[in-house]
């Protein structure tokens, strides 16, 4: 009988692996809706939905490996290539040139919200001591170039490199589209690098065109001022090697 791994889990959702099905426990069914939805449209390889009953979705496994995650290594040679990392960029831009859903996605939030939500965050991250003030700071100062004006986009919304299969130089898929929908592109690009800059030229080699990496390094750090305090409050560790704070310290 196959065990069953809980492969992450908070006060949000949870997703369970059995054999070969995950199982995505979300009592948020419109987060549900909108990750099938986007599915559905994406031009790229997604998991089979094997079967729905809220607030359970069970998704097929996908072959290959993740390309990694953030703060370690990948997890074996072939998908720590540059080929491989070229391979993702070109389907990142696959999904970036496929017609934008109409449901605006976590890359879509309006300049104005953002601006204010992080302005709170940082609050939040000094008066609490989580971080060094002079260090909220900096990045707040580098972030401001991420809230300027994007042409809406097919975004993931939370693209993470362990999000992203690969066999040899080949993408076999992508996970977690809960977050999908009409977004700015270039989030999508800092998100899966983030953490792992070395590969940046790897992966715009294989997305192609001009990428502005002022907004790249900008998103870097807004994403990792906005995650600190949630990560810290539900069981996660931004403070490990490699993982937002080492991000954020590398801007200094």
């Amino acid at each position: 009988m196959d065990e069953v791994e809980v492969v992450v889990a908070h006060s949000e959702r949870a997703t369970l692996r059995v054999g070969d099905v995950f199982l995505k426990v979300d009592a948020d069914q419109a987060r549900t809706d909108a990750e099938v939805e986007a599915m559905s449209l994406a031009p790229v390889p997604t998991p089979e939905v094997l079967w729905r009953k809220p607030p359970v979705l069970a998704l097929a496994a996908l072959p290959g490996t993740t390309l990694g995650r953030l703060g370690g290594p990948s997890p074996g040679p072939s998908p720590g290539a540059s080929s491989a990392w070229a391979a993702a960029g070109a389907a990142i831009r696959t999904l970036h040139d496929a017609p934008p859903p109409v449901r605006p996605g976590r890359a879509g939030r309006s300049t104005d919200a953002l601006a204010a939500e992080l302005d709170g965050e940082c609050e939040v991250l000094v008066t609490r001591g989580l971080l060094p003030a002079d260090l909220v700071a900096r990045n707040r100062r580098v972030a401001e170039a991420a809230l300027r004006p994007w042409t809406p986009a097919f975004t993931h919304g939370d693209l993470q490199i362990a999000h992203v299969f690969v066999d040899g130089d080949e993408v076999t898929g992508i996970i977690d589209w809960s977050e999908a929908g009409r977004g700015d592109a270039l989030y999508d690009l800092a998100t899966f690098t983030l953490g792992h800059e070395n590969h940046l030229d790897d992966v715009l080699a294989g997305y192609g065109g001009d990428v502005d990496l002022d907004v790249i390094r900008a998103w870097w750090s807004l994403r990792s001022l906005l995650a600190v305090r949630w990560l810290t409050e539900h069981g996660f560790d931004p403070f490990a090697p490699g993982c937002e704070v080492d991000v954020l310290k590398s801007r200094m």
